[in-house]
């Protein structure tokens, strides 16, 4: 299965929020993931990230 790790928009209109999130490729930017991890939040000043190194590293070696 093709994954991608890419953002996940939340939040209401005007004021986005983001998940970081592991999906299908195929699958709709909204739609079932397979793991998120980690937020972004660009509404503060500076900007709220956070991630979760280990499973990006995993995903990222396991080809994502």
């Amino acid at each position: 299965m093709p994954t991608r790790i890419r953002l996940q928009r939340k939040g209401k209109k005007g004021r986005p929020y983001y998940h970081l999130v592991v999906a299908d490729s195929r699958a709709p930017r909204d739609g079932k993931y397979i793991e998120r991890i980690g937020a972004y939040d660009p509404n503060q000043n500076p900007a709220f990230i956070e991630i979760d190194r280990e499973k990006c590293l995993d995903w990222l070696q396991k080809g994502s």
